[in-house]
């Protein structure tokens, strides 16, 4: 019996054997063909991945050429552009005109806007700065004025201004505007106020400021009036006389266009007097000690008389005003303005003539610009005597018909 239970333990070991080595057998080939059918999924066939990036790598190499004579391309054109443009002078002229246009409105929406913010009315000019701003000016002469001067205002209309349609032909015909400068009284709509409106209801020849008028204003009444004025009317020049000097228009117009091609110029009789450090004397300067020891001279500028500046230095005014220092005296104020700018200072003699000479020079053929008496720092009693200065120094009712600019 034991024999017989061993031989048949022997059996069933050597079955258990054989079946486990079959099912190896067969376990290992199922996981070889898994295996090879997980490979063929996951991973891309090489040549295929190598054929792909040959073909990328051409295409960018297709594209990267595209681009670079695009660019070259581009290049050209601009180059060509800019060449055409550079020697084009009316798209030169055209693009000037642009940038001035743009200018004179942003001057007149600031204008405009401090006047708002200051509580004041719009003038009427502010509502309207396109139809001042078509056409092109030679210059805007502002006949700086006060409440109580209506005999020499009447004076000047009487001889070198002329009156209603003649000066707005002299507008659109020579390109020369004329006005007489003023601001308002401190007391808004007074009876200064209304005076000055009444006047203007007449002759339609003022240009009204957003500013209190004073005599120790005055540097803020001249800052206020070039950027006005620069606001209104496109000039290649803007002028400031006093309503007590002679002036031959067509004569000053002459002078002026000489120095059109300058962008920056300031044309006046140029100066230099004492700083006044002592209280109460005619023209004390509050801030002497600004220029030096006691005895000192002021920088050269031009005379309050009569001066002129041309576009370039009115749009520099009117973009810096905020920031712009007021000197008591307003003629040192504007040449306070220029220093550190390079501005051309043009020295004229012929606009600050003596009334007692004016008349020889122009019978010499010498026509002076400007006439006055220094003595007075304007025609001494110019109500009454502008007439006989007009009538010995004037350059003739014809000559500003005649002229061309």
């Amino acid at each position: 019996m034991s024999m017989k239970h061993h031989h048949r333990g022997l059996e069933l070991s050597a079955s258990k054997s054989f079946v486990s080595k079959k099912w190896t057998f067969f376990l290992c080939i199922g996981f070889f063909c898994a295996g090879t059918l997980f490979s063929d999924r996951m991973w891309p066939e090489p040549e295929a991945n190598v054929v792909s990036r040959e073909a990328s790598d051409e295409r960018l190499h297709l594209v990267s050429d595209d681009c670079d004579s695009s660019k070259k391309s581009l290049k050209l054109e601009s180059k060509d552009s800019l060449g055409e443009a550079y020697k084009s002078p009316d798209a030169i002229q055209t693009l000037d005109k642009t940038i001035s246009t743009l200018e004179m409105e942003l001057a007149a929406a600031r204008a405009a806007q401090e006047s708002i913010m200051n509580g004041s009315p719009v003038s009427d000019d502010f509502k309207l700065p396109e139809t001042a701003t078509r056409r092109k000016y030679l210059m805007v002469v502002g006949v700086n004025t006060a409440f109580s001067s209506r005999k020499r205002r009447d004076s000047v209309r009487a001889t070198w201004m002329p009156p209603g349609e003649n000066r707005k032909k002299l507008e659109e015909e020579k390109g020369i505007v004329m006005r007489f400068v003023i601001g308002h009284s401190a007391t808004p709509g007074g009876i200064l106020d209304r005076a000055i409106q009444a006047e203007e209801s007449k002759h339609g020849d003022f240009l009204r400021l957003d500013h209190v008028e004073g005599y120790l204003e005055l540097s803020a009444k001249t800052k206020s009036y070039f950027t006005t004025a620069y606001a209104l009317w496109d000039a290649d020049f803007y002028v400031k006389v006093d309503d007590d000097v002679h002036v031959n228009i067509a004569t000053l117009g002459a002078e002026l266009a000489r120095y059109r091609m300058k962008p920056r110029v300031y044309i006046g009789c140029m100066k230099s007097g004492p700083v006044l450090a002592q209280k109460g004397v005619r023209y004390h300067e509050p801030e002497y000690w600004k220029f030096g020891e006691e005895g000192n001279k002021y920088f050269r500028h031009a005379t309050g008389q009569l001066y002129a500046i041309s576009r370039e230095l009115a749009s520099y005014i009117s973009i810096n005003q905020n920031v712009l220092h007021k000197y008591v005296n307003e003629d040192v104020s504007l040449g306070s303005w220029f220093l550190g700018l390079d501005v051309e200072h043009v020295d004229d003699r012929r606009l600050c003539c003596g009334t007692t000479d004016c008349e020889w020079k122009a019978q010499a053929g010498n026509m002076c610009v400007a006439s006055f008496d220094w003595s007075c720092s304007g025609i001494c009693r110019s109500a009454d005597r502008m007439k006989d200065v007009h009538r010995r120094c004037g350059e003739g009712p014809n000559a500003l018909l005649a002229a061309s600019f």
